[in-house]
């Protein structure tokens, strides 16, 4: 398949699960982005549109002992590191927003990895 294809699957796929899964103040969305690189974790307000919490394997503030990739190790410590970040500001409960992926490997091992955190997804 083309790359662009494959692109506009995805696009679908991320559009129609966006019309179910909406953030709100006491349970905001969890989104995952990841690139070749790097992984980016946002939880969004969607009625303020706003971003409450984020942290991503560029943070300046991202654990140091490993080498972060968009891996499922990485994702594992992103994963782990997002849902401490949202208990410190007081989020307890999330919905998760897979951004159009499958539900496997480093989307699965992040969302797993929140959840073992202490965040309710």
């Amino acid at each position: 398949m083309r790359p662009q294809v494959k692109h506009n699957l995805l696009q679908k796929r991320h559009w129609r699960i966006r019309q179910k899964v909406v953030g709100t103040a006491m349970r905001p969305r969890l989104s995952c982005t990841f690139t070749g690189q790097h992984i980016y974790v946002q939880f969004i307000d969607d009625d303020k549109g706003a971003t409450l919490v984020s942290c991503s394997t560029r943070a300046k503030l991202a654990p140091k002992d490993v080498k972060l990739a968009a891996n499922v190790k990485g994702a594992e410590i992103i994963g782990k590191w997002a849902g401490e970040l949202a208990l410190s500001v007081g989020i307890k409960q999330a919905v998760f927003d897979r951004g159009g992926l499958k539900y496997h490997g480093k989307v699965k091992a992040l969302a797993d990895a929140a959840r073992k955190a202490g965040l309710k997804i």
